[in-house]
Parts: C-alpha cells; sequence; structure tokens
C-alpha cells in the first residue's frame, strides 16, 4: 500500500473528484483485508450500527416508508463502524500509509474516521441510486473524502461505482435518498443531467477515493456472485457539528451543540496529519 500519491493522481482527483488506484492492495493486503472483513461482518450479524440501540434510533430517524425500506435494503448489506467492534478492521483503518494517501490526494491537513462501512452487494441486488456522501453526515465540508476498496472485481456486470466528472466542483449540498429512482439527483441538479457519468470498474485489491460532494451511483449486481467493499469515509480535522445525527451514537449526540469541533478521538480519531 502506498502513502503518497502521485502528481497525476492528485490532479486527476482534483478535476474529476475521484481517481482510481488499480493496485493499491497487494495480493496478501487483500487477502488479509478480506478476511478482517467477512471476520467483522459475520461478527456483527444482523446490525448495522455497533450497537443494537443504536440501529432503531438512527433507522426511525430517517423516517422512510416501509416500501422504501424494502427497496434499500436490497441495495447492499451495510455494516458501520466495524472497526469500533472489531480489532482486525481497526487495524486495517488505523494503517498510516491509509490516511497519508487520503489526506494528501484530499489536500488537507488533517483526518479523521467519519465511519466505516462494508458495502456488499448480493447477488441480483437493486441498484444504487446517485447521491452525494457529505450531505448525509454530521459535518459540512467540501474537502471530505471517501476510500472503496474492492474485495471482489467490481465490474459492468456486479455493480460498479459510477461518477459524474466535476461535478464535485458545484460545492452545493442539497441531496436525494438512496432509493428506486437512481437519477433522482439530477432533478435537484438539472444542469448536470447531460454529463456522462464514467464507469469506474476495478479489480479486487484496487480502490477508489472520490471526493465527498461527488454525483456517484452504482449498478445492479446482475450476477450471483458477490460484490463485496471496504469503504472509509473521512471527515478533515477542525470540522463542526451541523446538527444532523447521521452515525453519531445518541449518548455522545447529546452532548453536542451545532458549532462544537468534532475531535473525540473515540468516535472520530485522528489518523493523519500533515
Amino acid at each position: 500500500m502506498r502513502a503518497e500519491p502521485t502528481d497525476k493522481e492528485r490532479k486527476l482527483y482534483d478535476e474529476n473528484g475521484f481517481v482510481v488506484i488499480e493496485e493499491f492492495l497487494d495480493a496478501f493486503e487483500l487477502a488479509h483485508w478480506r478476511q478482517e472483513v467477512d471476520d467483522a461482518v459475520e461478527a456483527r450479524g444482523t446490525r448495522r450500527f455497533p450497537h443494537d440501540s443504536d440501529d432503531a434510533d438512527r433507522i426511525a430517524s430517517h423516517v422512510i416508508s416501509p416500501e422504501e425500506q424494502a427497496y434499500y435494503d436490497r441495495v447492499f448489506t451495510q455494516r458501520v463502524n466495524l472497526w469500533q467492534t472489531h480489532e482486525g478492521v481497526r487495524e486495517l483503518m488505523f494503517t498510516p500509509e491509509l490516511g497519508s494517501f487520503g489526506g494528501r490526494i484530499a489536500g488537507v491537513d488533517g483526518l479523521r474516521i467519519w465511519h466505516d462501512q462494508a458495502l456488499i452487494k448480493g447477488p441480483y441486488a437493486n441498484p444504487t441510486a446517485y447521491h452525494l456522501d457529505v450531505p448525509y453526515w454530521s459535518f459540512t465540508s467540501a474537502d471530505a473524502i471517501t476510500i472503496w476498496v474492492a474485495l471482489d472485481d467490481a465490474t459492468l456486470e456486479n455493480g460498479c461505482l459510477y461518477y459524474v466528472p466535476g461535478s464535485h466542483k458545484s460545492r452545493k449540498f442539497d441531496n436525494v435518498g438512496i432509493g428506486r429512482e437512481i437519477g433522482a439527483l439530477f432533478d435537484v441538479y438539472p444542469e448536470w443531467h447531460d454529463v456522462a457519468a464514467v464507469p469506474c470498474p476495478v479489480p479486487a485489491g484496487g480502490a477508489l477515493f472520490h471526493n465527498g460532494l461527488v454525483f456517484h451511483g452504482a449498478g445492479a449486481n446482475m450476477t450471483p456472485g458477490l460484490r463485496r467493499a471496504m469503504t472509509c469515509a473521512y471527515m478533515p480535522d477542525g470540522c463542526t457539528f451541523n446538527g444532523q445525527a447521521n452515525v453519531l451514537p445518541p449518548v455522545y449526540l447529546a452532548t453536542l451543540s451545532v458549532g462544537d469541533v468534532l475531535d473525540n478521538d473515540d468516535q472520530n480519531p485522528l489518523v493523519w496529519h500533515r
């Protein structure tokens, strides 16, 4: 795993809002990531979040219909903040090179984990509607970044990601949910309607880095196999609370006021500083 992006990779990220790194993990690292993530997902069971009480609170806060929830549940299996409950994933997320690569390509001075997330498209899973990341989160930043690591080959057939190049430059925070209407985001941003999205198939061990404001979605899994990915969303150091709960635990959430710096190392640890 490299700790430093090339100048070309930085330029592509700045221009497009995303970059593909095809051989981010070597064969040994890939086998290790697969083992730890699979173990963590199995240990988590059916819980999306680290603690039982959190799931009902957070899912209820989204206030979506049973039909919408049923559709969303068929988009992917989602397990959030595995680093908090599985030592092996914690070690992965704290790999120094990982934070360094993300922070340097994002051009920020420090990175904190916002949340990690295993995203597993099962056989014949629904497509992921186009959306932005940051508007869901409890902070507001144009410099947040996500790493998306392919644990299986991500292909056109099994649901690779698509990005709308340059869309992060809008620097707007309006969003839609991940629902049945995969193009609903373009009703909110009609000026981007006719910009062709770029499919990004990536081999297992490859990684995608994308800005938190770039438009992105994923295709359906049209195969009988899995499309496993491990992701981590990063918050630039120094960001402040914007009033949204998102993945914050209720006990911690109750201590926050809008404008408070999100620097709790138990929830959002600093993993890299320039």
